[in-house]
């Protein structure tokens, strides 16, 4: 069959039989189901269009907290994976934790919040926010590093996973190099871009290197690293969760917004609402006994 759907559970909602019955109902010529993992995972073979039967789907399993995807039964598997950082593969807003060690935490993050849902212009926003953390010195980024970020569930084993099939995997982010290159090291990435602070005497002078790497930067790196690759469009993966991943989700053979803003979730191919990410690796096809869970 030319499509599939993908259902996928989470801890909170297991994935049940119910729920497989419910979509079969509601797809044109569904094949048989093929569970890719146990109360997680199960993949539907369909033919017919992808966007009405995922409509379909959802409309069947409104209300349950089951993520799902249609797509091309085909060529699934991507060899370049492309993610943002920030309320992606860490749980937080670096520059939000930054702005707590000044006691200024709640006025940055409604800027971010702002920036990320696209109410206003990336670039300008970062440059007020950066501004506004003048003086912090070093060792408060040390400290932010250390105790305040953590890596979102699923982020090593979806980069280990796909290293070990031989696929490639960039942390490209809008955020900042000191915080990156940490994650990226952690996490397993090959590679890694953010913007870079200025620092002087050891403390934030206010300023930011240009140019200011945003939505545009994303984009060209994923349009970059594919060519270095010799990849065609379609094997490539991006994700993401605020307005600035717009293009690079946009730009990629498979675009998932993750537990994203109302603006990224509307415009991508797919959408993880619910479950970790290890969902992204089963939207591919992956079985649970190749999933690898990462050092």
């Amino acid at each position: 069959m030319k499509h599939v759907l993908t259902l996928i559970g989470n801890k909170a909602t297991p994935l049940a039989s119910a729920h497989v019955d419910a979509a079969l109902a509601a797809l044109p010529s569904p094949g048989a189901p093929d569970w890719l993992a146990a109360d997680l995972a199960c993949d539907i073979p369909f033919d017919g269009d992808p966007a009405k039967a995922e409509a379909a789907a959802r409309k069947a399993l409104a209300g349950a907290k089951i993520d799902l995807s249609a797509q091309a039964a085909g060529g699934r598997r991507k060899r370049l994976l492309v993610a943002d950082m920030d309320s992606t593969i860490i749980g937080q807003e670096c520059i939000d934790e930054l702005a707590a060690e000044l006691g200024i935490k709640p006025q940055i993050a409604a800027i971010t919040e702002r920036a990320m849902r696209g109410e206003i212009e990336f670039e300008p926003a970062l440059r007020e926010r950066v501004g506004l953390l003048k003086g912090l010195p070093l060792e408060a980024l040390q400290k932010v590093y250390h105790e305040r970020i953590t890596e979102t569930p699923g982020a090593r084993a979806l980069t280990a996973t796909m290293r070990a099939h031989g696929h490639a995997c960039a942390l490209v982010s809008g955020g900042f190099t000191f915080f990156t290159e940490r994650v990226a090291h952690a996490v397993g990435f090959n590679v890694n871009q953010a913007n870079r602070l200025i620092f002087v005497d050891g403390k934030l002078t206010g300023g930011i290197a240009e140019p200011i790497l945003g939505r545009e930067a994303k984009t060209e790196a994923l349009v970059r690293l594919r060519g270095e690759l010799g990849l065609h469009r379609e094997e490539t993966l991006a994700v993401g969760d605020g307005a600035n991943d717009l293009g690079m989700i946009g730009e990629a053979g498979l675009g998932v917004a993750y537990h994203a803003k109302p603006v990224v979730a509307e415009a991508a191919d797919a959408r993880i609402d619910h479950g970790d990410l290890t969902a992204l690796l089963y939207m591919q096809g992956y079985r649970r006994e190749e999933i690898v869970t990462g050092h």
